[in-house]
C-alpha cells in the first residue's frame, strides 16, 4: 500500500490504463473488465483490477496535470511493479486536420512544464513513447478500420493561460494536440525502464472551437478504450 493508492501487494496488474478522470476509470472497469475489483478510493481517485479477454488489466484515475499524474505513476511503477502504462485521455486539437473524436497516438510530448527543467538541472529531455506499444496500438486501430493520427503532442501546465494564442507556436511546429499529462508519463517510464503510451481522443478544437460534453468525455470514447485494452494484453 502506497500513500495515494490503497491496493494490497499484487493488487495491481502489470498492464494498466490511466484515464485522468476517475469516472472514466469506473466506466472502463464496469464496461470492459471481467469481475473488476475496486482497489482504490483514496481521494476518490478510483482504481480497479479485472481481466480483459482472460488477461489481468488494471485501470487507475490520475487526475489532471503533471503533478497529479506524477504521484500516481511514480507509485504504480515503484511500489506496484506496473510494467506497461497506457494513458487514455482527451486533448484539444491545434491542427486543422485533427478533428473532434479523432484518435491520436502520442509519439512524443513537448511541454511548457517546469518539472523536467527541475529534474534535469535545466537540461532538456525528450519524453517519447514506447515504440512497441505505439506500433501495437497503431496496428490494432488500423485492423479495426480506424485511422489514428500519430505525432507529437503538447503537455501544458496551465489550462487557463495568460496568452490564449500561445498554442499557435506549437501548431507551427507540427504538434497535433494539447493535453496535460503525457510528458510526465513518458519521462517516468524512461526513469523506471517501463513502457508507456498515450492514446488521446480529441474532445475540443482550438481551431474550430468545437467541443464534446463532460458525459461524452467520460463514457463515449470507446474506440480509444478498446485500442488501449487490446494493446495492454498484446504487447
Amino acid at each position: 500500500m502506497s500513500i495515494h493508492i490503497a491496493a494490497p501487494a499484487g493488487g495491481v496488474a502489470e498492464s494498466i490504463l490511466l484515464p485522468g478522470d476517475p469516472l472514466r476509470a469506473k466506466f472502463i472497469a464496469e464496461t470492459f473488465l471481467e469481475k473488476p475489483v475496486q482497489y482504490n478510493t483514496v481521494r476518490n481517485m478510483f482504481g480497479y483490477t479485472g481481466t480483459y479477454k482472460g488477461k489481468p488489466v488494471s485501470v487507475q484515475g490520475t487526475g489532471m496535470g503533471i503533478p497529479s499524474i506524477s504521484i500516481y505513476v511514480n507509485e504504480l511503477f515503484r511500489d506496484y511493479g506496473v510494467k506497461r502504462a497506457i494513458r487514455v485521455g482527451t486533448a484539444g486539437s491545434i491542427l486543422a486536420d485533427i478533428h473532434l473524436r479523432d484518435l491520436v497516438i502520442a509519439m512524443a510530448a513537448s511541454t511548457d512544464s517546469g518539472a523536467n527543467p527541475i529534474r534535469f538541472g535545466g537540461r532538456s529531455f525528450a519524453p517519447a513513447a514506447s515504440f512497441t506499444l505505439l506500433k501495437t496500438a497503431f496496428d490494432i486501430a488500423v485492423a479495426k478500420g480506424w485511422t489514428p493520427k500519430v505525432g507529437t503532442v503538447v503537455s501544458s501546465d496551465m489550462f487557463y493561460t495568460e496568452d490564449p494564442e500561445e498554442w499557435r507556436l506549437w501548431s507551427k511546429f507540427g504538434c497535433l494536440a494539447v493535453e496535460m499529462e503525457t510528458a510526465e508519463l513518458y519521462t517516468l517510464a524512461a526513469k523506471y525502464r517501463r513502457e508507456a503510451l498515450a492514446l488521446l481522443t480529441i474532445s475540443d478544437s482550438l481551431i474550430s472551437h468545437g467541443s464534446t460534453s463532460a458525459e461524452e468525455r467520460q463514457t463515449a470514447f470507446t474506440q480509444m478504450m478498446e485500442v488501449a485494452l487490446e494493446t495492454a494484453i498484446s504487447a
